[in-house]
C-alpha cells in the first residue's frame, strides 16, 4: 500500500511543481476520511535549497536517508536540469528504491534526474513537450512519448507539465487506493479528477520553421492554404525539386512527413479556431481541410485524445461549447 511519500529537491526546484506533490500526499485529510500518507519533503544538497522564484527558498531537516522508506519518490522539476550534474549518491538512492519495489515519479523536466540514474533506458516516458528534443539528445535508450500527459512504465511514472503532475500524482493514487479516494482527493483540490495519460499535450508549435533551410518556403505556403489538397509532387515542384529528393529533405529537416506536417497544422488551426470563434465545426473543417465535420473529429481526436466539443469546453466554458 502507498503509504510513505517523499518528493526530493535539488538547487533550483520550481516550487509549483513541488507544490503539486505536496498538495496531493503532504495535507492530512483523514478528517474526510481519507488516508494521510507519511510526507517528507528531502534535500539532496543540503539543509537550504534555493528556488527559480527571486528570494524564495526551501528549508529541510530531511537528507537522502529518508528515501530509504519511501514507498514513492517524487522528483519535482527544477531549473537546467537538462544541462546540470547530479549527486551520485541521489542517483543511487534512486536505483536502489525501484529495485526494492518503491515507486518514482518525476513531474516536467525531473525526468532528466530519472534519466540520469538509468531509470528510463529502455521505458517509456513522457517530458513537456519544450523538453522533448534534449531529454532524447541527452538520454538516447529512453523511449520518449511526447504528446502525453503522463506515462506508467512499472515502478517509473513521469508525467508532463505541472498540471500533468497533478494527473499523475491522481493516477497513482486510483491505482494504489482506488478510485473513491482519488476523486475525493480531487474534489478537495477542485481539479478534474480523471484524465487519462494518452491524452495529447496542448502543444503550440512543435515544429519550429528557424531549422528549415530548403523547405521553409513550402512549410509557409502549406500553411496558408490549409484548405487545399496537396500531393507530394506539387509541393516537391513548388521547391523546384524531384519527389523523392523533396520528400527526403521534408523528412530530415522537419522530423515527419508531408502529410504528417500538414495534418498537424490542421489540427493547430482546429484548435485556434475552437478557441477564438463561435463557428460550428462544418465551418471549421471547410477552413482547415478536413472537408467534413466526421472527418474533422475523427482527426483531431487522434491527434489530441479528446473531442472538439469538450476541448472547446475546455478553455471558452460550457456555454461556448
Amino acid at each position: 500500500m502507498l503509504k510513505n511519500v517523499a518528493a526530493v529537491l535539488l538547487d533550483g526546484v520550481h516550487p509549483f511543481e513541488l507544490g503539486v506533490v505536496c498538495e496531493v500526499f503532504g495535507i492530512d485529510r483523514s478528517d474526510d476520511g481519507l488516508p494521510a500518507y507519511d510526507f517528507a519533503v528531502v534535500s539532496a544538497e543540503g539543509p537550504q535549497l534555493g528556488t527559480h522564484v527571486g528570494g524564495l527558498s526551501v528549508a529541510t531537516p530531511y537528507g537522502l536517508d529518508r528515501l530509504e522508506q519511501a514507498d514513492l519518490i517524487a522528483v519535482p522539476a527544477g531549473d537546467a536540469y537538462a544541462t546540470r550534474s547530479y549527486p551520485p549518491e541521489l542517483l543511487a538512492a534512486l536505483v536502489r528504491a525501484v529495485d526494492r519495489g518503491a515507486r518514482v515519479l518525476s513531474v516536467c523536466s525531473g525526468v532528466f534526474v530519472l534519466g540520469a540514474a538509468g531509470l528510463l533506458d529502455g521505458r517509456r516516458c513522457s517530458v513537456h513537450w519544450r523538453h522533448a528534443r534534449d531529454l532524447a539528445l541527452r538520454h538516447p535508450r529512453a523511449v520518449i512519448e511526447p504528446d502525453v500527459l503522463y506515462v506508467d512504465e512499472g515502478p517509473v511514472i513521469t508525467s508532463a507539465g505541472t498540471a500533468a503532475g497533478i494527473d499523475a500524482c491522481l493516477h497513482i493514487v486510483r491505482k494504489e487506493q482506488g478510485p473513491e479516494v482519488a476523486n475525493r482527493i480531487a474534489r478537495r483540490m477542485v481539479v478534474p479528477p480523471h484524465r487519462d495519460g494518452g491524452q495529447a499535450q496542448y502543444v503550440e508549435r512543435p515544429l519550429p520553421r528557424s531549422s528549415c533551410d530548403t523547405v521553409g518556403e513550402v512549410l509557409v505556403w502549406m500553411e496558408e492554404h490549409l484548405d487545399r489538397e496537396v500531393t507530394v509532387e506539387q509541393l516537391a515542384a513548388r521547391a523546384h525539386m524531384a519527389p523523392r529528393t523533396f520528400a527526403r529533405r521534408f523528412q530530415q529537416e522537419t522530423g515527419t512527413t508531408p502529410y504528417r506536417w500538414i495534418l498537424r497544422q490542421r489540427v493547430l488551426r482546429v484548435q485556434e479556431l475552437l478557441e477564438a470563434t463561435d463557428e460550428t465545426l462544418d465551418a471549421i473543417a471547410g477552413r482547415t481541410g478536413f472537408g467534413t465535420a466526421a472527418a474533422l473529429r475523427h482527426q483531431f481526436a487522434r491527434a489530441l485524445g479528446t473531442t472538439p466539443h469538450a476541448y472547446r469546453r475546455t478553455f471558452r466554458g460550457p456555454e461556448a461549447a
